[in-house]
């Protein structure tokens, strides 16, 4: 039965809370995995902006390097990030850090879905009022489904989904997303890939929460429809040009506004475990090279300021 479900992933529901927690979870969902091709070339050359692309910092001690990329997991393939700079960081690694340090082990979610991804004896046609029922419809017809096809799904899951499969239809694909390409780079230079969470330690982070902040990403994404493409378009733009108030602005404060826990959940919990991660690789020596999704580089609760305030200094290279 899950399988037939995650065939009709092609469902869409342009929501901005939902489109910006697909920003910041790793391409790991099933229309995700469907995109994805088998691999990605590690020698494909990304173009550079006109400007000075996105942002990348650096934390240093006496016998520690460690840089701070933050990438956008979907990207049109003509998006240009790439920079002098970047490369000169990477390329200087020791090892490597992802959000994920296997980005493409579909396999290891599929126990958390099933789990707590559908729910047959808790339907969404339980939860939504008749309008919202009709707007799922709506919107599920529009890419050539039904409501009634994604009745059985949790609502972090049908939200999660259908706002993938949005930005998808509008060209935003896993395999050009910036952290597919770095780990296909960093994979064939046969050095150490290793990651801040597991799979289902991501997934599980939206699946736990509560019915309430669920059913608020759902509903906000049946109000939003037709602005998925609008959202990330806003947001690689801002991440492309540098402009991280722009992004935090987009990402952060939206998500903080919209649903406090959702905020709370997926950045600030995040950021705090993946700063202990770093002060950890602070205590022993070489050049890291940290890519993690650019919503968590960003704003009040970034790494970056929750590693200032452990007394580490944080600094953009700048060329």
């Amino acid at each position: 039965m899950i399988r037939r479900l995650w065939s009709r992933a092609s469902v869409s529901v342009a929501a901005s809370t939902a489109v910006l927690a697909a920003a910041l979870l790793a391409p790991t969902t099933p229309a995700f995995a469907q995109a994805a091709p088998a691999a990605v070339d590690p020698a494909a050359v990304v173009a550079a902006p006109a400007g000075s692309g996105p942002r990348l910092w650096v934390v240093k001690d006496e016998d520690s390097t460690l840089y701070l990329f933050g990438t956008v997991h979907v990207l049109k393939p003509e998006t240009p990030w790439g920079s002098a700079k970047l490369d000169r960081a990477f390329d200087s690694a020791d090892e490597y850090w992802f959000e994920i340090a296997d980005l493409n082990d579909v396999a290891g979610a599929v126990p958390i879905f099933q789990a707590k991804g559908v729910s047959p004896d808790r339907p969404l046609s339980s939860l939504l009022t008749a309008e919202e029922l009709a707007d799922l419809d709506a919107a599920a017809r529009q890419v050539g489904s039904t409501g009634a096809a994604l009745d059985p799904l949790r609502p972090w899951f049908a939200a999660l989904q259908l706002a993938i499969a949005s930005i998808s239809k509008a060209g935003y694909l896993p395999q050009n997303g910036g952290d597919q390409v770095l780990h296909a780079r960093a994979a064939a230079t046969g050095k150490p890939i290793k990651g801040f969470e597991t799979m289902s330690q991501q997934i599980g982070l939206i699946a736990d929460m509560s019915e309430e902040a669920q059913l608020a990403m759902l509903r906000s994404g049946l109000k939003e429809f037709d602005q998925a493409s609008v959202v990330m378009t806003r947001m690689v733009s801002a991440w492309s040009t540098g402009d991280v108030d722009g992004l935090d602005a987009l990402i952060g404060r939206e998500m903080k506004d919209q649903s406090p826990e959702m905020y709370d959940v997926m950045l600030t919990r995040r950021n705090a475990d993946w700063t202990q991660q770093i002060m950890t690789l602070l205590e022993g020596s070489g050049t890291a090279f940290i890519s993690v999704g650019a919503g968590h580089l960003a704003g009040a609760d970034s790494v970056q300021t929750m590693l200032a305030k452990r007394g580490v200094k944080v600094e953009e290279v700048r060329d």
